[in-house]
Parts: structure tokens; C-alpha cells; sequence
């Protein structure tokens, strides 16, 4: 008879593995769920079918039914297969996950089955009722229509009504942002002079600001094809005087030619009138673009009647004109259009004519805005007083004067200060200078073609003083010998600085400067024989520069190389070849013949004992010097042609004719 099924679970502790010498137990680690799982599943026997795990089961459970039936006691029966329960719920888990995949692929795909609502019949249509509904629906939409427009007319009603006092005071503190405005009574007035920055012009500057009418009509557009401008909400008005547009023009001008020319404006400003239904601002930028001009052209013209130069200048009307060098003047005149409003027939602004430099001389345009800035600064600022008790604007080597003694000529020059119409007479003669000098180093450079001429003007000048480098070369030789000079060009003189350290100051005059380079270049052709000759081995016996007209080329010979009508700054040299067989002298002149060579032989064959000179010891002077025909020789330049004679006078075997 078989008792009830009784589980034995193992115990919690872990088995002892190990026990050491000293008595401590090393136990057993526990297992893992995956080596638990694999033990448990080990213990599982896999032979037997479920019909005779089923069939056991059941003869016992029957014979015990029939036992307990009178007892009635439930005893606990463990199953003989311990995951058996596991077994039947994935069984039952997989059967509903099997049946949800199929009403899932029936409800997807229609091929299976198809899902159709039941259909009704449709009640019978009312007219009536819809079209009372509609006719409800667009009463309120015409109802919310209509007092959605009552409440924008009242809007713009209101905002027509505040426009004017709002936009008036805005636009009242823009024009105060920008200009200074002052209330006298009931007006705004505003001011356009530079009397606050030091100028002492006459002209008034002021202008009246009023507020503009309610149906005011739109500006212009700014350009064709935008929109046209919003009324302005103020009204400026500008005095008569300051209307229109204006600017001044300086010209240089030799026998009606036009050298240079160059406009003065305001910055920002335009040359054309502008209309009286423009904007405020640009009415405002005009009229102190004509201030300024006006202001410009007033204190040139005191200053050209106060000073009196060797050629007084001449001021008619609007225009004053000085002679800055003989037969070239500089012209300055104030060009002045009004208002076409006030003046439909006027003429319009006169061209200025375009010179050589462009169509505008930026350098005069802004030492004419600087000298005036300068101008209204120095009327600003004073020196401060040296005791406080002393007077204003006296500088520190006036108050120096008393202590140290300083003569009347002294005082003088120390209260002398230069004009404004004297600093645009300066930058004028430096203009011109400059386009005279470099018109006659590009005329020599066309002239001179050997050897050549490369100009390198700086870029970084003063209005008074410019520096020019002057490089001569021979092509193909320039490593071999380079000539360099600087020129500086200053107000009515030039400063040129040869290679050597000399500083030779010449006048406005051009042909002075093409005298200057003509002897450098005769100088350049001298060296760089020299220098080439060192290089192929021939000895330099003399060399001598500044000679005459009747001076010769060195040697013992060398009256014979002279030419007739030669410069006065012509030099030469005489070089030896290096078997001292043959010598070649070269003469170098900025006039006539430019370069002259000549060659000699060593010994004389001309050489005949005399009663006189007996020994042959003085056969080896040297010949007589002959002229080779140079423009008959090969090659491209001088130095080319000075290296094929050279080269074949050094082997010996050349012919010297």
C-alpha cells in the first residue's frame, strides 16, 4: 500500500567542498539558473509517453476515489513529472497565440472574410428644414461679419484721429536725434550750421518745423517701381539760401587743358536739387551740403584777397583762381543750383571736366573736407592759459618769447600760420609735379631702350611729398649690375638720391630730370662693363667719371676715344684682357653717342726703333686706340655685345678691327 507523496527539498546551505588544515570549510559555490536548469532537466526521462504516465496515474487515482468515497478525505497527490503544469500552459499560451494570428489574417486580408455594416433605409428628405437651417447658419455668419468690420471702421476712425499727434511727436524725436532743435514761443526751430564745432561763418542755419496737414498727399517713391512713401507727419522749412544743390569744384587747368579735376559734397549727399515734397532728412542733408560749400568757398576768398603773392590771384563771383606754376593755374568755383519749384528755367549744374587722373581727384576732395574740419578745430581749441590770469590762445613758445629774449622776427613767424587756400595751393604744385615727373620718366622709358627703365611709385604718400623708385637694368644682365635712385617729389622742387649717397635737388622743370636719369644710365652702362668684365677675367686698369668734353677714356691713348660734342658729365673706363695682349676703353656720355668702345693692341706693331727710343721694352705701351663700329656688333644689348668682344678678344685669335 503506498502512502502519500512527500517533496524533499534541498537544503539552503551550500555543500563543503573543502576543509583545510586549520579546521576552516571551504564550501561548494552555488549553481547557476543555467546549470540548476540543466541538472533538473537531466533528472527528466524522456521515454516515457504521456498515455502511460497517463494510465499509471489513473489506476491509482481510481482505486484511492473508491477508497476515500466513504471518508470523504481529500489527500494530496504530487505528480509523478514535476513540470508537468509548465507543459500544459505553454500548450495552452501557444493554442491562443495560434488562434489570435488567425482572426488577425481574416481581419487584414480580405480574401477570408469581409466585413459589411447593415444597411437601413433613408428617411424621407425635408426641404423646408434645411433650408431654414441654412438660412439660421448665415444670418449668424453675416451677423459676426458684419461686427467684426463695425469694430475695424472704429479702429481706424480712432487711429485717424491719434495718427497725427503720435506720429507727429515720433517723428518730432527722430528729428531730434539727428539735429538740434530749440523752441522759440509756439515754433521749433532747428540749426545746420557748424557754429557749435567752431565755424564763424555769417549764414544763418536755421530751419522752422512744422506739423504737417491731416490729408497730406503720399511722397514718391524712392525709385521706379516701389511703392510710393507714407506721408511725413512734420513739415521742415529751409531758408531760400539753402535750397537747392551745390558743390564745389577744383580744376588744374595749363592753356584750357584740364590736368585734374576733383568734387567737393557732403558725404552722403547728392548733386542733383531736391524737390520740396522730399523727405525731411534728405531737405536737411542738402541744405547743410550748401552751407558747407558756401562756407568753403567764402573763407577761400577772404584768403585769397587778404594774401598778396609775387601773381596775385583773381576772384570773380563764385570763382577764384590762382597760378600755381607759369601757364597752369588751379580753379576753384562754387557750383549752385535752387530749387526747380522756385526756379523752373535755371540751368543745371555745369560738368567738371574730367583729367588725365580720372574723373575725380579723391586726394583734393578730402584735404578740402579736412582743412576746413581743421579750421573750425583750431577756432574750438585754445591753448589754456600759463598763469590762469593770462590770455587765451597763446601757445607756450609765445609766453617763452619774453623770458628768452625772442627779436621781432621771432614773434612774427611764431604767430604766422598757414592759410587754407595756401595748403590747397601746396597739394596742387605736388599734383602736378608728380604727373610732370612721372610723364618724363615714362618719356624716357619709351626713348631709351636700352637698358631698361621700371618705375615703382609708393603707395603710401602724404598730400605733399611722394617717393619714387627708379630701377635701371639690362635684360638678360640683371644679377650682374643694378642702378637704383629715389626721386622724392615735393611741392616745387625734386629731391633725387643717387646709389652713391649724393642728393641732388632739381626744380619743376622736367628736363632737368631727364638730364638726371640720362646720366644714370650712361653711369649704369659704365658699371655694368665694369662688372662684367671682373667676372670674365678682365682687369679694370682706370676708371674715371664727371669728365669733359675734351676729356678721353683712360690709357695712355685715350684722348683718341673723346667725341666731338660730347656731354659734360661723359666717364670711361679702360680694361685689360687677361693675357695683357689687348685693352678695350669704353666711354659712356648722357649726349650724342651714348657709348663709344675702342681697342688697342699690345705690343705695337707699328713699333720701329728710333735714334731716340731704341730699346723694344717700350713696344709694350700699347697701341693705338681704334673705334669699333658699334652698331654694327651682334647682339641684343650693350652688355651682350661687350661679352661676344670681350670673349673673342680673350682667345687671341679675334680681330680687333
Amino acid at each position: 500500500m503506498s502512502g502519500p507523496k512527500i517533496s524533499i527539498e534541498t537544503p539552503q546551505e551550500n555543500q563543503i567542498f573543502e576543509i583545510t588544515y586549520d579546521g576552516r570549510e571551504i564550501p561548494q559555490p552555488p549553481l547557476s539558473m543555467s546549470e540548476n536548469l540543466a541538472r533538473l532537466a537531466a533528472k527528466i526521462d524522456w521515454s516515457r509517453s504521456d498515455g502511460e504516465e497517463d494510465g499509471d496515474e489513473a489506476a491509482p487515482s481510481s482505486a484511492e476515489g473508491d477508497g476515500d468515497a466513504d471518508s470523504q478525505v481529500t489527500t494530496f497527490q504530487q505528480p509523478t513529472w514535476p513540470w508537468e503544469s509548465v507543459r500544459n500552459k505553454i500548450r495552452d499560451a501557444y493554442t491562443e497565440v495560434c488562434v489570435l494570428s488567425d482572426v488577425l489574417s481574416i481581419a487584414r486580408h480580405k480574401r477570408y472574410m469581409v466585413l459589411d455594416g447593415v444597411t437601413q433605409d433613408a428617411p424621407e428628405p425635408k426641404q423646408i428644414i434645411q433650408v431654414i437651417s441654412k438660412k439660421k447658419g448665415l444670418a449668424a455668419a453675416a451677423q459676426i461679419l458684419s461686427e467684426g468690420a463695425e469694430r475695424m471702421r472704429e479702429n481706424l476712425a480712432e487711429q485717424r484721429r491719434n495718427r497725427n499727434n503720435n506720429d507727429f511727436y515720433t517723428e518730432l524725436l527722430r528729428l531730434r536725434q539727428k539735429w538740434r532743435l530749440r523752441k522759440v514761443g509756439n515754433n521749433i526751430i532747428g540749426d545746420l550750421s557748424y557754429k557749435q564745432v567752431g565755424s564763424r561763418f555769417w549764414l544763418s542755419g536755421t530751419f522752422e518745423v512744422k506739423k504737417a496737414e491731416e490729408n497730406a498727399p503720399a511722397l514718391p517713391p524712392p525709385a521706379p517701381g516701389l511703392p510710393p512713401v507714407p506721408p511725413s507727419p512734420i513739415i521742415v522749412t529751409v531758408p531760400s539760401e539753402l535750397q537747392g544743390a551745390a558743390f564745389i569744384y577744383v580744376t588744374i587747368r595749363k592753356d584750357q587743358e584740364t590736368l585734374c579735376s576733383a568734387r567737393l559734397t557732403h558725404p552722403g549727399s547728392t548733386p542733383l536739387p531736391v524737390p520740396q515734397s522730399q523727405h525731411w532728412s534728405d531737405r536737411l542733408d542738402a541744405a547743410q551740403n550748401v552751407l558747407f560749400c558756401k562756407e568753403l568757398i567764402a573763407q577761400l576768398a577772404r584768403e585769397a584777397v587778404q594774401l598778396q603773392p609775387r601773381l596775385p590771384h583773381m576772384v570773380i563771383g563764385n570763382e577764384i583762381t590762382s597760378t600755381i606754376f607759369p601757364g597752369i593755374h588751379l580753379v576753384m568755383g562754387l557750383a549752385h543750383s535752387a530749387r526747380p519749384e522756385r526756379r523752373p528755367a535755371a540751368a543745371p549744374l555745369p560738368p567738371v571736366p574730367a583729367g588725365p587722373l580720372g574723373d575725380n581727384n579723391y586726394v583734393l576732395e578730402h584735404s578740402l573736407h579736412q582743412l576746413l574740419r581743421h579750421m573750425h578745430h583750431r577756432n574750438m581749441h585754445h591753448a589754456m592759459p600759463h598763469p590762469a590770469s593770462a590770455p587765451m590762445g597763446m601757445s607756450k613758445r609765445r609766453r617763452q618769447a619774453g623770458p628768452g629774449a625772442a627779436s621781432r622776427g621771432q614773434l612774427l613767424k611764431m604767430v604766422e600760420s598757414e592759410t587754407l587756400l595756401e595748403s590747397i595751393i601746396r597739394q596742387a604744385r605736388h599734383v602736378v609735379l608728380r604727373m610732370r615727373t612721372a610723364f618724363a620718366i615714362d618719356s624716357c622709358a619709351r626713348e631709351i631702350k636700352d637698358p631698361l627703365i621700371v618705375t615703382h611709385w609708393n603707395s603710401v604718400n602724404s598730400p605733399t611729398q611722394s617717393c619714387c623708385k627708379v630701377n635701371i637694368m639690362t635684360h638678360g644682365y640683371d644679377s650682374v649690375h643694378r642702378t637704383t635712385f629715389l626721386i622724392n617729389v615735393l611741392e616745387d622742387s625734386l629731391r633725387c638720391v643717387c646709389r652713391d649717397g649724393r642728393v641732388m635737388t632739381v626744380s619743376y622743370e622736367t628736363s632737368e630730370l631727364h638730364y638726371i636719369i640720362l646720366c644714370q644710365v650712361s653711369q649704369h652702362n659704365l658699371l655694368a662693363a665694369q662688372s662684367l668684365g671682373r667676372i670674365m677675367g678682365w682687369t679694370v686698369k682706370s676708371s674715371s667719371s664727371g669728365q669733359g668734353g675734351g676729356g678721353g677714356g683712360g690709357g695712355s691713348d685715350s684722348s683718341q676715344t673723346a667725341q666731338s660734342g660730347g656731354g659734360a658729365a661723359s666717364s670711361s673706363c679702360v680694361l685689360s684682357a687677361p693675357g695683357g695682349h689687348c685693352y678695350v676703353a669704353v666711354r659712356c656720355q648722357p649726349h650724342g653717342e651714348p657709348v663709344a668702345v675702342s681697342v688697342a693692341q699690345s705690343p705695337k706693331r707699328d713699333f720701329f726703333p728710333t735714334a731716340l727710343v731704341t730699346e723694344h721694352k717700350w713696344e709694350h705701351l700699347g697701341g693705338a686706340f681704334r673705334q669699333i663700329k658699334w652698331e654694327k656688333m651682334e647682339g641684343r644689348n650693350f652688355l651682350n655685345k661687350m661679352e661676344l668682344l670681350m670673349a673673342n678678344l680673350s682667345s687671341g685669335t679675334g680681330n680687333i678691327m
